[in-house]
């Protein structure tokens, strides 16, 4: 009767076992979770316990509870690099630069181009598995998207490691010392050589935090499934920029594939094969995204910050603050420092494209001389409600555009949902 007991609790366990593998996870240490009982003599129900125990994938816990996760979510030239930088300085942050780059350019070629859903569906759940695996520190998980394959778990690449400073550090890098802290991601590849992901590894596990930042989700409702995993503690800062900035920065940025864009701006004339798109689903994404956020839904309960670039350039040091406020994490001296440096600067001194030193807050503003009052209002008409939303004012004439002293963006108190 004992023996039947225990049989039918297995069983239980077994079950429960099953559907908890089904949530991908990764760590260096697991337990089984089907132990058979040594006192008890194996009846046909234990026999079947065992046999499914055997046949099932072991349970692995996720060890890194302590840890907070961060995702910072963006889009291209919104300020993801400069907000990625505020994790990359703090001295227990493991920070990873656009990881989901070898997702979308290695599983699926041309994705840029592709607008079928099937594609937008594999390129998620893909990126999903990868973001799960790499904030358990798994960075083997890489070399399924890395071309061609790293031989002995070393690698010459990874997209932008240069960009992160875990990864230009002992011990993954031991060519670096001091001296060489300020050094552009370009020279830290040189010195560094190839990436070995096992030291990679051990250098995220010694880490109390992990931040990704990618521009490659569209919308945090894609992200659902990670943000109610309760092994991960993962918190989302969605970071938002004025669309008509955006389109700026990237036409000065992407000289190419923003050409009709900038042959309009020279003009005055508006070419009849512009992908409009280029900017409207900029604004979808964000309406999309921001509105399942500001609706507070239970599952983004204590997850979910909502960032406008235009702020953080305004008050930096100060905007910080709260943000690492909402993540429960302390502020690093070397965060404080980087600001202080980093925000106030000539972007000249910068050799990178993506580079961070800038004024910021000026910065911010630039927009409003790179882009004709056409293009402006076109943008206005194009993304009237997300400019609304969040809070960004119309410029209703070309001299209100160029004068600074009118804002236009409102005060607004954008509070995380805790």
């Amino acid at each position: 009767m004992q023996c039947s007991w225990k049989a039918v609790l297995l069983l239980a366990l077994a079950s429960i076992a099953i559907q908890y593998t089904a949530i991908r996870t990764f760590t260096a240490k697991s337990f089984h979770s089907c132990p058979i009982p040594v006192n008890c003599s194996l009846s046909q129900d234990a026999e079947a316990a065992e046999r499914l125990c055997d046949e099932s994938p072991t349970f692995a816990y996720n060890l890194s509870t302590r840890k907070t996760h961060v995702l910072i979510l963006a889009t291209t030239r919104s300020g993801s690099s400069f907000v990625g930088q505020l994790f990359n300085q703090h001295f227990d942050v493991f920070y990873l630069f656009e990881p989901l780059y070898h997702v979308q350019y290695t599983l699926i070629p041309k994705l840029t181009q592709s607008k079928s859903t099937t594609d937008r569906r594999v390129m998620l759940g893909a990126s999903r598995d990868l973001l799960r695996s790499l904030y358990d520190c798994d960075l083997y998980f890489l070399e399924n998207y890395i071309k061609p394959q790293p031989v002995n778990h070393t690698t010459d690449r990874l997209f932008r490691r240069g960009a992160s400073k875990a990864l230009c550090s002992p011990p993954v890098c031991e060519a670096l010392g001091a001296v060489d802290l300020h050094l552009e991601e370009g020279d830290c590849v040189k010195k560094c050589g190839s990436l070995n992901l096992t030291l990679a590894t051990e250098s995220c596990r010694e880490h109390g935090h992990v931040a990704i930042k990618t521009v490659r989700v569209p919308e945090v409702s894609d992200l659902r499934a990670l943000v109610e995993d309760p092994r991960l503690n993962l918190k989302v800062i969605q970071l938002v920029r004025d669309p008509r900035g955006i389109l700026a920065s990237r036409s000065e940025t992407f000289r190419d594939t923003y050409r009709l864009w900038r042959i309009w701006d020279g003009t005055g004339r508006k070419p009849y094969n512009l992908d409009v798109t280029q900017l409207t689903t900029v604004c979808e994404d964000f309406w999309n995204s921001v509105s399942t956020g500001l609706n507070r839904p239970p599952w983004l309960k204590g997850k979910y910050m909502l960032v406008r670039y235009e702020d953080l350039a305004r008050n930096p040091m100060k905007k910080t603050e709260e943000i690492y406020d909402f993540l429960g994490i302390p502020m690093d001296s070397n965060v404080e420092r980087w600001i202080q440096n980093n925000t106030r600067g000539d972007r000249s001194s910068s050799k990178h494209k993506y580079g961070t030193v800038r004024n910021s807050a000026a910065t911010a503003e630039k927009w409003r001389f790179r882009l004709s009052y056409e293009i402006v209002a076109f943008t206005q008409r194009a993304c009237q409600q997300v400019l609304a939303q969040l809070g960004y004012r119309a410029a209703r004439s070309e001299e209100e555009l160029k004068n600074l002293s009118i804002s236009l963006v409102e005060e607004r108190d954008f509070l995380p949902f805790s």
